[in-house]
């Protein structure tokens, strides 16, 4: 019996052993069933947990990387079942057939196994699967450092924008201004350099906007600059603007930021917004746009860049990609009219723009012609130049500090588009004018020019410091403006065209080359108090006309080089002040002049035909008054003067003599 025990317990474990496995060929069948059920379930469990993270990644989250690894495993584990489910179905297929060979019946013993493992797994996964039913799959993403912008596209802008990204990143420069005229593209190029910071690896930890606009807001400055922070509500409400300021200083204090501030029109106090670069020693930066130099300055910049009109080549680019192709090639003039167009433009890309779209359904070239004859004659009355571009012009001369800047700024429009405008001769007609009272008025004119220049109202000349010029749409704008408030007709053309109206009420009257045929009309401005005559073909100044204007305070008939003679009827001008005759070629000075008794400045720099300087009018050049400076030039003129006429006479006897 005592061998016969250990037998038994050897036969009862190979039958627990057999049987066992026997079960996973006899029940092959079933447990296929039950591990297609759990796959299903598994599936399903799967695909709601999948949508429910879908659904919360829209709002600004971030599935967790358990319910990542999750639904890897789930996706792995559904792989492995399928594989094993046809396998298994086929083992049920031979099995059909009545195959009993002992291959067969090892194959099927195998897959029997690995089915009931798999229901095992897949069971275990579905359990993992139920417990996120109450727990969170997703958690909240921070705020990305930069949301960028939508813009649209752009034409000549990504050298500079490549020029002011290599000021960011460089860590002497923490203050950089862009300032230029308005419409230049300023806005445009802070969206560039937003947009940048997503596309480029940079060390900052946050990227912050904020439009400042004219009348700047500190405390919506602060709300900007608040939700960018991720400050919350709770500890915002009911806070004063100090201590808003502090809750951002405090915040900041930690991170390296960029703060871009956009139109800029004034000097901002950083400490009040609660931002400060001193108390910050991260590497920080403000990029700001403004459309003064001077703003610049006293945002203590370190270091401007100017933002330039397009080149004719970009300018081109910008407008044939607003107007569209088709249209550009819809006739074979078209071309050639928009390169008069874009001209028009002188480089300005909002005017370059709402031309564009103005004409971006237009494909006759009669309509191309009228559109270039409008921009030439009045160009604010072009679709969309005076609701769109004019009033953002305007901003500039409406934040002129003072009336005496902004007259002075109208005033440069008696000067005809891309003139090269004299700073000596310009500051010489506002004092004439009346607009300069200070002890020393060249200092005085020469600030204003200065200011006009910071605001970008006034550019610097193409040959030299000493002169300047205004930008073509800028001119528009000042002559548009000065036509209806300082009542100033120009005069380019000899068939263009003025109202008698506008004759009639003219107070300052500027006529220029071919223009000067209109000479003839001009007796009917009764109020003309400045008329200017320049680079024009006229030989004689008409007696008519000096006799009828009593109210004429400035006459300016320099660089007309065949002006010859001047009447005697020049002294019935009774009222004027200013009367300049330089490069021309008069030989004789008109007694009359000894009648302008209120006669400040005579200019006759430049006069190498002067013969005859009549002995009334010297007498009376001592009761002139002058300006520091003026008086030098015309004592200048008259020591000249008398040389050549020594000269003159000198030679006429050697002449004589000689014969």
């Amino acid at each position: 019996m005592d061998c016969v025990s250990p037998v038994l317990d050897i036969l009862t474990r190979l039958w627990d052993c057999t049987a066992t496995n026997s079960s996973y060929i006899r029940h092959l069948k079933k447990n296929l069933k039950s591990l297609s059920e759990a796959r299903r379930e598994l599936e399903d469990l799967s695909e709601d947990v999948n949508r429910r993270v879908e659904e919360e990644e829209q709002q600004q989250r971030k599935r967790k990387k358990v319910v990542q690894g999750w639904l890897d495993a789930v996706e792995s584990q559904i792989k492995e079942v399928d594989v094993i489910s046809r396998k298994g179905e086929q083992e049920v297929q031979k099995k059909c057939l009545g195959s009993c060979c002992i291959y067969n019946c090892y194959s099927g013993y195998k897959i029997g196994k690995k089915v009931i493992n798999k229901i095992r797994d897949v069971k275990e996964l579905i359990k993992k699967g139920e417990i996120f039913e109450n727990l969170q799959v997703t958690y909240k993403l921070p705020r990305p450092t930069v949301d960028g912008m939508v813009m649209e596209e752009t034409v000549g802008f990504d050298s500079m924008v490549d020029e002011v990204w290599g000021h960011i990143e460089d860590y002497r420069y923490r203050i950089i201004g862009l300032y230029g005229i308005g419409g230049v593209g300023k806005t445009t190029l802070l969206k560039k350099l937003f947009n940048k910071f997503i596309d480029i690896n940079h060390h900052f930890d946050l990227v912050i906007w904020v439009a400042v606009s004219k009348e700047a807001n500190l405390e919506k400055i602060q709300e900007a600059i608040r939700k960018k922070l991720n400050i919350s509500d709770q500890m915002w409400k009911n806070k004063g603007e100090e201590d808003k300021a502090t809750e951002i200083l405090i915040s900041l204090r930690s991170k390296r930021f960029v703060l871009l501030l956009d139109d800029v029109w004034e000097r901002l106090d950083l400490s009040k917004i609660g931002v400060s670069l001193y108390d910050n020693q991260k590497g920080s930066k403000i990029v700001f746009t403004t459309r003064s130099q001077e703003v610049c300055g006293q945002m203590g910049a370190h270091r401007r860049f100017k933002v330039e009109c397009l080149s004719p080549e970009a300018s081109m680019d910008l407008f044939r990609l607003t107007v569209g192709e088709d249209v550009f090639n819809s006739h074979p003039e078209i071309p050639r009219l928009a390169q008069i167009v874009v001209e028009e433009c002188q480089g300005l890309p909002l005017a370059l723009i709402t031309v564009a779209r103005a004409m971006s359904s237009r494909r006759g070239p009669r309509e191309w012609q009228h559109a270039i004859d409008e921009l030439q004659s009045n160009p604010f009355r072009f679709a969309g130049m005076g609701n769109l571009v004019l009033p953002i012009l305007r901003f500039s001369y409406d934040s002129l500090s003072d009336d005496v800047l902004k007259t002075c700024f109208l005033y440069c429009s008696l000067f005809p588009k891309e003139h090269n405008i004299r700073k000596d001769e310009l500051i010489e007609l506002w004092v004439a004018e009346g607009f300069l009272n200070r002890a020393d008025p060249r200092n005085e004119g020469e600030y204003i020019i200065g200011s006009l220049e910071l605001a970008c109202l006034l550019e610097k000349g193409e040959y030299s410091e000493d002169f300047v010029v205004m930008h073509d749409v800028i001119r528009e704008m000042a002559f548009w403006l000065a036509s209806k408030e300082c009542k100033i007709v120009v005069r380019e053309k000899p068939n263009q065209q003025n109202k008698s109206d506008d004759l009639k009420e003219a107070l300052r009257m500027s006529v220029w080359g071919s223009g000067v045929d209109f000479l003839h009309e001009a007796t009917s401005c009764p109020r003309l108090r400045t008329l200017l005559i320049r680079f024009s073909v006229l030989e004689k100044f008409p007696s008519r006309f000096a006799g009828s204007m009593h109210a004429l305070a400035v006459l300016d008939l320099s660089y007309n080089f065949d002006l010859v003679e001047l009447p005697e009827a020049i002294g019935k001008l009774i009222n004027l002040c200013h009367l300049n005759l330089s490069n021309t070629k008069i030989r004789e000075l008109p007694a009359g002049i000894k009648y302008l008794k209120n006669l400040k400045i005579l200019r006759l720099d430049g006069m190498l035909y002067l013969q005859t300087i009549p002995q009334a009018v010297i007498s009376v050049f001592r009761h002139y008054k002058y300006l520091a400076g003026s008086q030098l030039n015309l004592l200048r003129c008259i020591i000249i003067f008398a040389v050549l006429q020594l000269f003159w006479l000198g030679w006429k006897a050697w002449k004589t003599f000689m014969t």
